[in-house]
């Protein structure tokens, strides 16, 4: 039995489908870097294979054997399964940690596939508040998939709404307001590279409060009905809301730079308000035991792009002066007609491109190979289940419930992890203000 293979089907998100196949005994890891051998994905850090259960997307440990989370028949001998009418075993190739700026991801193909997750997060986004920036994510999207805007090619409807706008948007400008006001936001970006545009559209996305963001939904109560948490880990941190009629209400924000690293993440209030304790069940013992390593991943991963991440942000600084004062001796008529915008940077040498990947490659390490430990308690209320492949219909439910512009406002208090011995079951403590530190 453990000389056969099982077939498995893994979508991109581009929506391609990829093929594979994989010993009955084969690990996650195995899957993971057949099909980034086969995409032509180098730089991996930021992805992660996914299954579907209880109607939300669960990142695979790589180190542990795909029939964990495949159903009873993954084992099944080849003649018993033929016998069985069933769907493909199914997992899905997507992004897992999240990061601003796209000059981080160190090749094409990896910097596309995140674009490509990203167009789909904010299809699903809705910060009402901020509908100017999904205009200009169209356009920087349009750009990105036609290239320049060409008045004898791209006329009428060249493109479809429903492609780059959500659909409440849509819905309250009509088709036809978006058809007529596009192109023109369009055609600003003539002479734009996809690779500047892509790196726009990355930037301005990653700016929208629900796009960059795993949500997880869990129970206050040990026998609430349902779930009326939601916990956000985010690009910034870990994000606590309410959920009250269709609308999530934002009540306690921890950014990752005042998280340190221990043993045991315990978020307390500090002051007056410190034996208070507010505690979150998951429903499963599995999913406490998940949350902690993808939130300890997370954390992780965001301290070993801190220095990249400066040193991106000086290296545009320094090219934004660059530009201004080039801008500033040329002619005032010349600027007028360079349709270029200087919110995007890009343009640059292939050798600093060069330096910049390799320096980037040696500053971040593979997020799944690190043995560095950090935790988090969360308590369980129910007995684990059979891992399902169902559509991810769950998660778009999910999405229609994220935060409104109304609910997006934080708490500003300093705070940091609280460090100690991990014990008993996993059990999620949130602070009324802040994180404190023993």
């Amino acid at each position: 039995m453990s000389s056969e293979l099982r077939d498995i089907l893994v979508l991109l998100p581009t929506w391609e489908q990829l093929r594979l196949s994989v010993g009955v005994t084969a690990t996650g890891q195995e899957l993971f870097r057949l099909v980034c051998d086969v995409a032509h994905i180098r730089d991996t850090r930021y992805f992660g294979l996914s299954v579907v259960r209880n109607e939300e997307y669960v990142f695979l440990d790589l180190k542990q054997k795909l029939s964990k989370y495949f159903s009873k028949d993954w084992r099944m001998e080849m003649n018993q399964r033929s016998k069985i009418s069933r769907a493909p075993f199914i997992a899905f190739f997507r992004v897992q940690f999240y990061v601003e700026n796209g000059r981080a991801i160190s090749d094409k193909t990896a910097r596309y596939l995140y674009y490509c997750h990203l167009k789909e997060q904010v299809l699903r986004s809705r910060c009402e508040h901020r509908e100017e920036v999904y205009f200009l994510l169209a356009a920087c999207g349009l750009q990105a998939d036609l290239g320049d805007h060409q008045e004898s090619v791209h006329v009428g409807k060249y493109f479809e709404p429903q492609a780059y706008f959500p659909q409440w948007i849509i819905s309250s400008r009509g088709a036809d307001y978006i058809l007529r006001h596009v192109p023109a936001m369009h055609r600003e970006r003539r002479g734009l590279s996809p690779k500047e545009a892509v790196l726009g559209f990355i930037r301005a996305a990653c700016r929208l409060e629900d796009v960059p963001v795993h949500f997880f939904r869990l129970y206050k109560e040990k026998k609430e009905d349902g779930p009326s948490i939601l916990l956000g880990l985010a690009l910034k941190g870990v994000l606590i809301y309410r959920e009250a009629d269709d609308d999530a209400q934002l009540l306690f924000d921890f950014p990752w730079p005042r998280i340190s690293k221990g043993k045991k993440l315990e978020i307390q209030p500090e002051g007056p308000l410190a034996a208070q304790k507010l505690r979150l069940y998951t429903g499963y013992t599995w999913r406490s035991r998940y949350l902690l390593h993808l939130l300890r991943a997370t954390h992780r991963l965001h301290l070993s792009l801190r220095p990249v991440l400066q040193w991106l942000q000086q290296l545009e600084e320094a090219e934004e002066r660059k530009c201004y004062r080039e801008s500033y001796i040329s002619d005032p008529l010349e600027q007028d007609l360079n349709p270029r915008r200087r919110d995007y940077l890009g343009n640059e040498e292939d050798g600093m491109d060069s330096r910049r990947q390799s320096l980037l490659l040696s500053l971040c390490p593979q997020s799944h190979g690190s043995s560095h430990t950090a935790g988090i308690k969360l308590y369980s209320l129910r007995e684990e289940r059979e891992m399902s492949v169902d559509e991810p219909t769950g998660t778009e439910r999910l999405c229609r419930t994220t935060p409104s512009s109304s609910s997006w406002s934080g708490f500003q208090q300093p705070g940091h992890l609280h460090q100690g011995q991990r014990s008993g079951r996993w059990r999620l403590t949130i602070g009324v203000t802040s994180i404190s530190t023993a």
